[in-house]
């Protein structure tokens, strides 16, 4: 069976809000609102004016966890300075899921190269989530986008290390890519059965840089903006994406594509796919 997937070429918040409703699933109780919150120096993340309509309508807590790699976001002192820094609290609750330990962690008997996910433990304190993403390239998965939120997102610090090392975190930046791949596909398939699938995923394809918004110094966006995209599934809405990069004519397209091709981004969809909590069979609904 197809999911559905929403699609816009109108670029603006109001866009982001109404896109949402036709999904149709209300979000209940608090809801966590996964975002990137972005590195200090990078000039692509999507800044909390364009998110502000759609987190105030499900009255959303931000979440973020803090990263495995030095920056201005690997300690939660230095985290939560620059959230400050960037605008979040000024106009939403913020929640540092890993501010403070242990790690919640979360089981994967079926996964492929995982068994177990290390999340923040904060993570107990929502009953659903909205995950807002911005696609566009990365350094290491090739893309960014619903999936990759749903596991390097939410993973702790320590989870991201475990999820990147393919389950043996001192291998961060050295284990086999597909496995690290495969990796993303289990732990974004464990946060989907936490939350039993009351989940609704935004995608926008706006600012897109070859470069991850965790990057300080990101390459500028190489091709034209394409719209924003929602559905209930993170797998069909992340091969949305990847086909209106492939289906659009920008000169630009194959910077992208190389980025996203040279490092087998695709094969994220393909492994969460195998896991089936989703599918890349879907009908593109434009608005």
């Amino acid at each position: 069976m197809r999911a559905k997937v929403y699609f816009s070429k109108n670029i603006t918040p109001e866009m982001v809000l109404e896109l949402y409703k036709m999904v149709g699933k209300e979000l209940n109780g608090n809801v966590a609102v996964k975002l990137h919150s972005g590195e200090k120096g990078n000039q692509n993340f999507l800044k909390p004016n364009f998110w502000k309509p759609i987190i105030q309508h499900v009255n959303g807590t931000v979440v973020e966890c803090n990263t495995a790699y030095e920056g201005e976001r690997n300690t939660t002192e230095k985290h939560r300075k620059l959230i400050s820094a960037h605008g979040w609290d000024r106009y939403f609750k913020v929640d540092l899921l890993d501010a403070e330990g242990p790690d919640l962690k979360l089981d994967i008997p079926n996964g492929k190269v995982i068994k177990e996910n290390y999340v923040g433990k904060n993570i107990v304190n929502y009953d659903s989530m909205l995950v807002l993403s911005h696609f566009k390239g990365h350094p290491m998965g090739g893309y960014g986008g619903a999936l990759k939120q749903l596991s390097i997102g939410v993973a702790s610090s320590y989870g991201k290390a475990y999820i990147h090392g393919a389950g043996v975190p001192e291998h961060i930046w050295t284990a086999d890519h597909d496995s690290f791949l495969e990796s993303m596909a289990d732990a974004a398939g464990s946060v989907v059965d936490y939350f039993k699938g009351d989940i609704v995923y935004i995608n926008v394809m706006k600012n897109m840089s070859v470069d991850c918004d965790c990057c300080a110094v990101a390459e500028d966006p190489c091709i034209a903006d394409i719209g924003i995209l929602a559905s209930t599934d993170p797998i069909a809405i992340d091969q949305a994406c990847i086909d209106l990069v492939y289906a659009c004519s920008d000169p630009g397209k194959p910077h992208l594509l190389e980025r996203i091709e040279s490092r087998n981004g695709v094969h994220t969809i393909e492994a969460a796919a195998k896991l089936g909590y989703g599918t890349r069979e879907y009908e593109l609904v434009e608005v």
